[in-house]
């Protein structure tokens, strides 16, 4: 189906067109003609689907038809777990409304927030935000929030595996009631339900792909090795294959720090990125990484979340996660948009209850390749993984273990609200 099918004005279309796109993808096919009519969605849909034009370009439409004379106000507020995600869909926004009158900022932590205060202060009509900064600066009174027309939840279930729940809860308390939400998750887990149960109003939910299933142009390889030889396996595997543009997740921040460091001494250029650095040098990381000039970058979970690299061809997964479904999260950073990519875990013996865990989410025993040369040595028992430092889990400083905290149950602000004249759908 074509974008010109869809309901969106000329404007829209011709940002699209130049952008290279004409035809839609499932999700936008499916997405954006609901959202215009202004139901709730559920959305599931797995990464490099295109469901960030699949809300950001209705999102536009609507916020354009119901725009009012006076100062501006915010009346769209998008709210995802990273600030590279932050940035990313701020892009998006920016992207496809280049040829309409808005403004936008995306409002996100580990910067000052003077600069964001200040254009607040001077007008936005959309925000897009994570929930820890958005909420400081609603309890500071310095961000209004009483005109959010529109709310959309972006990657939900990543926002409850960091621990940003009761926060979220805490900012729909400065949102109107009357509003439209949309959720979109890759995995609908039965927090996402209840989540999705106390936020949406009789929704229409959207399917695009099997739950928890990576995409199909993705070629997975296990790559059975003993622990102290993947550093040299890896550095093996990249210099033979003369593969560029490599995206190697570790599970922990020092991991990601020391194999950086490792793989430089083997002469491949590489950087790591996670939580501890800063938004500059993550920044920096990224852009080095997507122009060639870095042709590995290391990183952990909660660091990759969100990244949009065009092309990327390969995923290694130096260690298994924990979390099954992180694996179809990290694997999903390649064969993005229809493209074909690879996918390559190192494991040793110590992981194989992970990758069994993994294997019976997808349902089908991964393909298992030896490296002649690097052969596991039967001998060597395993040993337990300890979870004192998963990426994946929320970070153990004082504000996060607050986020961690369940909300009360008979909380009012937290029941779902009733609407005279809802349009009656049925959740799937």
């Amino acid at each position: 189906m074509l974008f010109s099918e869809l309901g969106l004005r000329t404007e829209l279309l011709r940002a699209v067109e130049q952008n290279g796109y004409r035809e839609a993808t499932p999700i936008q096919q499916q997405a954006i003609p609901l959202i215009l009519t202004g139901a709730d969605v559920l959305a599931g849909a797995q990464t490099g689907t295109g469901k960030t034009a699949g809300f950001t370009l209705p999102l536009l439409e609507r916020v354009h038809q119901t725009r009012a004379p006076g100062p501006r106000r915010i009346r769209a507020l998008i709210l995802v777990p990273t600030r590279e995600l932050a940035a990313q869909v701020s892009d998006s926004v920016r992207t496809y409304g280049r040829h309409m009158h808005f403004k936008s900022a995306a409002i996100f932590g580990g910067v000052s927030a003077k600069t964001q205060i200040d254009k607040i202060r001077n007008g936005l009509d959309i925000v897009i935000a994570t929930p820890g900064r958005l909420l400081d600066l609603a309890q500071q009174k310095e961000i209004d929030l009483s005109s959010v027309e529109i709310l959309v939840l972006d990657e939900a279930d990543r926002m409850l595996d960091m621990g940003f729940i009761r926060d979220i809860r805490k900012i729909f308390r400065f949102l109107p009631e009357k509003r439209q939400n949309l959720l979109f998750s890759a995995t609908f887990s039965n927090d996402i339900r209840r989540l999705a149960n106390d936020l949406l109003d009789s929704p229409t939910e959207i399917q695009v792909a099997a739950r928890n299933k990576p995409a199909e142009r993705i070629r997975q390889t296990v790559l059975p090795v003993d622990k102290r030889r993947k550093r040299e396996l890896l550095s093996h595997r990249i210099g033979e294959h003369n593969m560029r543009q490599v995206l190697v997740f570790t599970r922990t921040k020092h991991g990601a720090n020391k194999l950086a460091e490792q793989l430089l001494q083997d002469g491949i250029s590489t950087t790591a990125i996670h939580g501890n650095k800063s938004q500059g040098a993550r920044t920096r990381a990224l852009a080095d990484f997507k122009s060639g000039k870095v042709r590995v970058l290391v990183a952990t979970d909660i660091a990759a979340r969100g990244l949009d690299i065009d092309g990327l061809p390969h995923v290694v997964n130096y260690e298994l996660p924990h979390v099954p479904e992180d694996y179809v999260h990290r694997i999903g950073r390649t064969a993005r948009a229809g493209r074909d990519g690879q996918a390559i875990s190192l494991v040793c013996v110590d992981e194989n209850k992970l990758l069994k865990d993994i294997e019976h989410l997808l349902s089908f025993d991964i393909q298992k390749e030896v490296v002649a040369g690097y052969e596991p040595d039967p001998h060597i028992k395993a040993e337990p993984i300890t979870r004192g430092h998963q990426q994946s889990q929320a970070p153990k400083n004082r504000r996060n273990k607050s986020r961690q905290t369940k909300p009360k149950a008979n909380s009012g602000a937290h029941r779902k609200r009733p609407r005279s004249g809802a349009r009656q759908r049925t959740l799937a």
